[in-house]
């Protein structure tokens, strides 16, 4: 259980500098290093806050979209929370239909539950995610069709 409240810790000193930052309209993190597009499409920064050990399970991340760019579908064996930063987004679970999602919105997915997750159209989109490793790292499914992404937009 000592696990569980130290991540509590962590999301609470993550959660209590979001006020700050969106008062300044300054990106709460430097904005990472562009990904390669192995599994997403568009723009996107990632910034790894704190990668998961021993002592604190759950790896830390930053994201920053551009403006349509979208994750491919995925499943996080130990689930993810994101705490979403800046924009508007889409948040999708397999099965199940698209939300949108804004600044300030915390989106959990649970352990094992495929999704996806990416900017709309119009705006860019951020969010701290909180992945758990210890049951194993992200599983990389297919790409989100331009039929899918569409849909999540009506």
């Amino acid at each position: 259980m000592k696990t569980k409240w130290q991540l509590c810790a962590v999301l609470m000193a993550v959660l209590w500098t979001l006020p700050a930052a969106a008062q300044t309209q300054e990106e709460i993190f430097p904005r990472g290093k562009l990904s390669e597009p192995k599994t997403h499409t568009g723009d996107i920064w990632l910034k790894e806050l704190s990668a998961g050990d021993e002592t604190f399970d759950a790896g830390i991340a930053s994201a920053i979209y551009a403006p349509g760019a979208k994750l491919d579908w995925h499943v996080h064996p130990g689930g993810q929370v994101l705490l979403i930063t800046q924009g508007d987004g889409y948040y999708q679970e397999k099965g199940k239909p698209a939300r949108l999602v804004h600044k300030g919105d915390v989106i959990k997915s649970a352990p094992g539950v495929e999704h996806w997750h990416g900017a709309t159209p119009t705006s860019s989109f951020g969010y701290v995610g909180v992945t758990p490793t210890r049951k194993g790292k992200t599983i990389w499914r297919s790409r989100v069709t331009a039929q899918e992404y569409k849909a999540a937009q009506q």
